[in-house]
């Protein structure tokens, strides 16, 4: 039980920036339900935005409700997935070779690349969210994305080989099976079985996996920690894509 909460309690360290004051042993068994962890923790970040806008949708028009939405997403997440996406940015504009894009994925400095990258996704984000909040189901697509968007990450560490033996998501990888599936999928299962209205989620996000990992396996034959960060952030666009799609147009 001790490995479960360590676990539980790392993967939120690690991916948001809800202070946890527990110092967590770094082991095979805590690592492992840590990452078991990972959607559930997209639960929780989901809930906490829920919270924000049943607060505050009554007394703020909705363009300020989304930048308060946006600018939430990021606290909270500390930004580390949007590194990622930076990062990736900058390797994959560099048009360099392989060897070379690794080198700019290391490098701590921003280029011009992550920052348009940056700034379109944002904005995406933005007005998509905006769009959501008319339809009034921003609630429940938020728990969704934010929770299949972590599925999705564990889901890529399992299936795909690490670029190389060194590195934060080898040091993951190396204690994971596909047996931790199982667990990661239950927060998916537990959302779907309550409102099964939103099971297109489902198909969406199988899609998106196999989409980016056949992306990251021809650009770059193996994943890192930038390019599942990146994975976080591309999951969630991609959500919210799919969420206005099949509201705007499935069920017009």
């Amino acid at each position: 039980m001790k490995s479960v909460i360590y676990g539980f309690c790392l993967a939120i360290q690690f991916l948001t920036r809800i202070p946890i004051p527990v110092r967590c042993p770094w082991n095979s068994k805590t690592s492992k339900w840590a990452l078991r962890s990972y959607p559930f923790v997209g639960l929780i970040i989901g809930i906490i935005m829920m919270i924000v806008y049943l607060a505050l949708e009554s007394y703020l028009p909705a363009y300020f409700l989304t930048l308060i939405i946006i600018s939430g997403w990021v606290w909270i997440t500390g930004g580390l997935h949007l590194d990622g996406w930076m990062d990736v940015a900058d390797a994959v504009g560099s048009n360099a070779p392989l060897e070379k894009k690794w080198v700019i994925m290391k490098d701590p400095h921003v280029g011009s690349f992550g920052h348009i990258a940056l700034l379109f996704l944002l904005v995406w984000k933005a007005v998509l969210v905006y769009e959501l909040l008319h339809f009034d189901i921003f609630i429940m697509a938020i728990l969704f994305i934010v929770t299949y968007s972590r599925l999705g990450v564990v889901m890529l560490m399992i299936f795909l080989p690490t670029a190389k033996n060194e590195g934060l998501a080898w040091e993951w990888k190396k204690n994971l099976s596909r047996n931790d599936l199982i667990y990661a999928f239950i927060p998916v299962v537990i959302l779907s079985l309550l409102f099964p209205a939103f099971f297109f989620y489902a198909p969406a996000y199988i899609l998106f996996v196999i989409l980016y990992g056949r992306w990251v396996i021809r650009t770059f034959k193996g994943t890192n920690g930038d390019l599942l960060g990146a994975a976080i952030e591309g999951g969630e666009l991609w959500g919210l894509v799919v969420t206005w799609i099949y509201f705007s147009f499935v069920m017009a």
